[in-house]
Order: structure tokens, then sequence, then C-alpha cells
């Protein structure tokens, strides 16, 4: 079992910046890839962003390239997702996720509570 909580989500205004960390408990950390999904209101949630265990490989959401960055510090069990040049529509609640392996594949197998980003126009 793995327990991810999140933090960093807030207010903001557009062409701000936020960086969110997502702190993971309860297995070998770098045993699992890690992602940033997002859902806004009436939306599905999306894929945001991952990144391997080892830290070696990253994949984006194509409208996220660019702003968004994903890292991971595995010393001390936590991702982060700095985002920059943020939009309105960026306004949603970003979840953490782990993947059931150490690269992207499938769905992942953990979630956090999610942490509320609102970008304010």
């Amino acid at each position: 079992q793995v327990q991810l909580v999140e933090s960093g989500g807030g207010l903001v205004q557009a062409g701000g910046s936020l960086r969110l960390s997502c702190a993971a408990s309860g297995r070998t950390f770098s045993n699992y890839a890690m992602g940033w999904f997002r859902q806004a209101p009436g939306k599905e949630r999306e894929f945001v962003a991952a990144i391997s265990g080892g830290a070696g490989t990253r994949w984006y959401a194509d409208s996220m390239k660019g702003r968004f960055t994903i890292s991971r510090d595995n010393a001390e069990n936590t991702v982060y997702l700095q985002m920059n040049s943020l939009k309105p529509e960026d306004t949603a609640v970003y979840y953490c996720a782990a993947y059931p392996s150490i690269y992207k594949s499938g769905t992942p197998a953990y979630w956090g509570q999610g942490t509320q980003v609102t970008v304010s126009s």
C-alpha cells in the first residue's frame, strides 16, 4: 500500500506559478512511476504528467508541455509539479498518483486526495 498526500495548491493569478508536492509513504518510492492528473468541474479526470521511478523518463500531456515540469526526489519520497504561465483553464483539482511499476504503464494503482488549484483571470 502507498499513501499519497498532495500540497501546494491555492489561488493564483493568470500568468503566475505554483509548485505542487506529493509526499509518499508505505513502500519503496523509487519502485513506482509517479504521475499527476487533474479534474476540472464537469470534466473527466485527465493526465498531466508522469515520471519514471529513476526520474530518467518524463511524459507530458501535449497541452502542458513547456509550461509544467514534473520532478521527484527519491531521497525525500516526494514528487513535484512545477506549473508556470498558468491559465484560468488550468483550474482543477490536481491528483498525485503512483503507477504499479517503475515506468508509466496502464492506470495508477494509488491516488492522493487531491489539491485545488484555482487560476483567476
